[in-house]
């Protein structure tokens, strides 16, 4: 039996195992009156991390989910979400899984470039994957930790991502700060939420890193390397527990999914207090 084989049979039978957890099949438009019923709202600009699966069973799969968030926002909103692509990064840092030393060097110049329009993300679900490519959809230029971004704020969110620094100051995170936004944790957890990471920058005291990647720079592929600090997303539950407790966050059902949705600046500015006091310590 081919591996394709066994993943095809994995699928349907996780698939079969949703169908018995649900009673009734979600819909565009059941997900969207959820979605109201939580508190998300026309005009508004939303980044959604997102899990299918945790949802239930949806007729139309991620097409349907993309498209119940876009009934609800309507064009006056904007709906945002990550187009990450951990594997376009320095290979020395990978560990889920490792590669052998003696290959990195090899992968740092046959790394294919980054491309908005061609470059798959990783590991951040089906959704978003759907989502980078959507009609009108745009994506942010870095080439590891980009976003996409659909409807009236779409362009200010995405434009001039810095490379250095990546979820700092100069990328979409900081520019949906600006503007007011709210998150959607839609079925995933507070270690998916990477407005945190904006507050780990601004909280100061981070470990420095060099990263890099593949891209295109004077009309060639080249190998770029950046300034960024150490990511520490372990410490994310934790603070979100502590988050909950604030009552700035309206938890509630879309679909079978436990979701969460807050204002993001609420979200960065606890998440920055709380790692200041902690690295003090």
């Amino acid at each position: 039996m081919s591996i394709s084989t066994i993943q095809f049979l994995f699928y349907k039978m996780s698939e079969l195992d949703t169908i018995k957890h649900v009673k009734t099949p979600r819909t565009r438009a059941s997900l969207a009156a959820d979605l109201r019923q939580l508190g998300v709202r026309s005009g508004m600009t939303l980044l959604v991390h997102s899990s299918l699966k945790a949802l239930g069973w949806v007729n139309g799969g991620s097409v349907a989910v993309i498209q119940a968030l876009q009934d609800v926002l309507t064009r006056t909103g904007t709906l945002v979400m990550p187009a990450h692509t951990g594997d376009y990064s320095d290979p020395a840092a990978w560990q889920n899984p490792p590669v052998p030393q003696d290959w990195h060097q090899l992968i740092r110049d046959t790394m294919p470039a980054y491309d908005p329009l061609l470059t798959p993300t990783r590991g951040i679900g089906r959704i978003a994957e759907l989502f980078r490519t959507w009609p009108e959809a745009r994506r942010s230029s870095h080439p590891n930790v980009s976003f996409a971004a659909w409807g009236k704020q779409a362009q200010v969110i995405t434009v001039d991502h810095e490379l250095d620094n990546s979820l700092g100051e100069g990328s979409p995170l900081a520019r949906i700060y600006g503007l007011d936004g709210a998150v959607l944790l839609l079925g995933v957890g507070y270690d998916s939420n990477t407005s945190f990471h904006l507050a780990e920058y601004r909280a100061g005291r981070a470990k420095p890193e060099k990263q890099g990647s593949a891209m295109m720079r004077n009309g060639r592929r080249a190998w770029a390397t950046y300034d960024d600090i150490a990511f520490n997303d372990g410490i994310f539950p934790q603070i979100g527990a502590l988050f909950d407790e604030t009552g700035a966050v309206t938890i509630g059902r879309v679909g079978s999914a436990k979701c969460r949705l807050f204002r993001q600046r609420t979200a960065v500015d606890f998440a920055v207090t709380w790692l200041r006091e902690h690295r003090s310590r």
